[in-house]
């Protein structure tokens, strides 16, 4: 009986023993900050992915989420935090993924702070989009030609210094052939975007579109759903503040119909140290 109530007392111990460790261990857990929205949340995570930090189903794809990760050696807890949001709990996480326009506005210089940076991918060029339909028409070809100009270009190259990339191929003079520009003058085209870089990119489409006396009325969003609606619902005429992966989403889960008609920029997600000053902290 002696021996019976040592061996209950011997294992309750040895529960709590390994209660405390795994309390510990969940205490000490690096925390890893990442974008809420499906698209971004799913480009985080493939860069965790690709710095070894993680493992996502094979089948994940661009839409995988937290629910995908199939191997997590380090213990890593993945806070999903609204993209937005994610520079200002960065203090209060080890890291945090965060897209280089949200970056960019809270004064964080992807090329200079960011402990890693994503490729170049071609999927995540920043959009000019419209409500279908709308593509063809004069004020959004101008608006177009004028994002796709040498002179954008130059100033992407400039003024972000490879912390964000054109990707226009063939830049023009910032007219296109076909607009009726004598028709256009005096009218004004509204473009929602982020503050940072769109708008500041925008800036220079709209010097070049006052040349031939079109007002470009750049109304700046920190979200990334009124920008989408405000154009759905005529408010807006464009707007320039997502890719294309996340407008695809986008209108599957709102039912809007919104269309891409220019690629103009690709900005390379970067993780950020909180807490911790380097990687290395991740494997510990």
């Amino acid at each position: 009986m002696k021996k019976r109530i040592l061996s209950i007392v011997l294992a309750a111990a040895a529960v709590f023993s390994l209660g405390v460790f795994l309390s510990s261990c969940s205490e000490n857990k690096i925390e890893i900050a990442v974008p809420n929205d499906t698209t971004n949340e799913a480009r985080a995570l493939i860069l965790l992915e690709q710095l070894g930090y993680i493992k996502l189903k094979e089948d994940a794809g661009i839409k995988a989420t937290v629910r995908d990760i199939e191997d997590n050696p380090y213990g890593i807890k993945i806070r999903e935090v609204e993209a937005a949001q994610l520079p200002n709990v960065l203090k209060d996480v080890d890291y945090a993924v965060i897209n280089s326009n949200y970056a960019i506005e809270a004064g964080l210089n992807p090329s200079k702070d960011a402990l890693s940076v994503e490729g170049s991918y071609s999927a995540y060029g920043n959009i000019l989009a419209v409500k279908e339909g709308n593509e063809n028409s004069d004020k959004i070809k101008a608006l177009a030609a004028a994002l796709e100009s040498q002179k954008t270009a130059d100033f992407i190259g400039e003024k972000y210094n490879g912390q964000i990339l054109s990707v226009v191929d063939n830049p023009g003079d910032g007219y296109d052939g076909s607009v009726d520009y004598a028709a256009l003058s005096g009218t004004t085209i509204t473009v929602a975007a982020s503050p940072a870089p769109h708008a500041e990119i925008l800036a220079v489409a709209k010097e070049i579109l006052a040349e031939k006396d079109i007002t470009l009325n750049i109304q700046e969003y920190t979200d990334y759903v009124v920008p989408n609606n405000v154009v759905d619902d005529g408010t807006i005429d464009a707007n320039y503040f997502q890719h294309k992966p996340y407008l695809d989403d986008f209108n599957t889960e709102n039912g809007t119909h919104l269309v891409s008609v220019a690629v103009i920029h690709v900005e390379p997600m970067g993780i950020y140290g909180g807490k911790q000053t380097s990687l290395d902290a991740i494997k510990k």
